[in-house]
């Protein structure tokens, strides 16, 4: 392929448009789901390794990394999420409400949720 001005100037614009594209603008659907709000005591009494969960609860410590301490009011449990899965431009504490999207890890050693979406509760 020959290199060209113009074809440069449209691959340029493309990497543009499509990095700058922020996908946290996009609407949500809110609607119901198959996947069931769990609390932290159904999850660790009953959850299977890989299911997919939604806990609504608070994130009420940062341990470090990308682990997290979860808490609802049946319990505590640690949670992984990557700080690209944090709400963009949205500050919150230990008391604001959030719902969690993710997957169970259970091991024989230990059990955690990796979180795909953090969601603020207002």
């Amino acid at each position: 392929m020959k290199y060209t001005p113009t074809a440069a100037a449209g691959l340029t614009a493309f990497v543009i448009a499509v990095g700058g594209f922020s996908g946290h603008a996009l609407a949500q659907y809110t609607g119901p789901s198959s996947v069931p709000v769990m609390t932290v005591q159904q999850l660790q009494e009953t959850g299977k390794d890989d299911q997919k969960v939604i806990l609504r609860g608070r994130i009420v410590s940062h341990d470090g990394g990308d682990r997290y301490t979860f808490a609802d009011d049946s319990g505590q449990m640690r949670v992984d999420i990557s700080k690209r899965r944090l709400p963009q431009g949205q500050a919150f504490n230990e008391q604001t409400p959030v719902e969690l999207v993710g997957e169970y890890d259970k091991d024989f050693r230990s059990a955690e949720v990796d979180v795909d979406e953090v969601r603020l509760v207002r």
